[in-house]
């Protein structure tokens, strides 16, 4: 068989295997969020019990990376989530973390939290339909804590820091952030919200 005749043979085989490595892919992109949805899932269960009986480690401030530490809920997007201490990618796999150096809930200053928008449960992802008057309340072993959304939500560049670093001088703060578009993180959706009113648990 002369070598003209192999080539169409070859292409056939190239087609071939092109044709199942984007297949392969394709079905990858459908799954991979699928999957980190029921990870997601399956830690939610296990912080949720590990913050019913966290009390004693919360007021000693003994709460590490991946420990739970407060439940935020959003009424109005149905978002009830258990959210971690770190901003870490494994922490994050709880689908929201707590920015270690900013207050914990309740205090004075701004509270930081990240959530995943697309994969991990995607609890943040309808954050940028929050709007001025929205409730986002945060629930931990010592007290419950219902915060305002003050203005609308805005974006930034992915590696801004500012909106946790900067935030007004007085009173008790929040502000939840997210990657910006679905599917990227080039930047980020920031949402920021001021404490209205709180109940201390026993």
């Amino acid at each position: 068989m002369s070598v003209t005749q192999h080539a169409p043979a070859r292409r056939r085989r190239v087609l071939t295997i092109t044709a199942a490595t984007l297949a392969a892919a394709g079905v990858m992109l459908i799954a991979y969020p699928f999957a980190t949805d029921l990870w997601a899932a399956h830690l939610q269960r296990g912080l949720s019990n590990q913050l019913d009986t966290t009390a004693g480690d919360y007021r000693r401030g003994d709460i590490k990376v991946g420990d739970a530490l407060t439940r935020l809920q959003i009424p109005k997007l149905g978002v009830d989530v258990v959210v971690v201490e770190g901003t870490t990618p494994a922490a994050l796999h709880a689908g929201a973390g707590h920015y270690p150096r900013t207050p914990l809930p309740g205090d004075e200053g701004n509270v930081g939290i990240a959530g995943h928008r697309t994969t991990y449960g995607r609890p943040f992802n309808r954050l940028d339909e929050l709007a001025p008057g929205d409730r986002v309340v945060l629930t931990t072993p010592v007290g419950r804590y219902v915060y305002e959304i003050s203005q609308a939500p805005w974006l930034v560049e992915a590696y801004d820091w500012s909106p946790i670093r900067d935030y007004p001088a007085t009173g008790a703060w929040l502000t939840l952030t997210t990657c910006h578009p679905e599917g990227s993180a080039t930047h980020r959706i920031v949402a920021r919200a001021r404490l209205v009113s709180e109940e201390a648990l026993s």
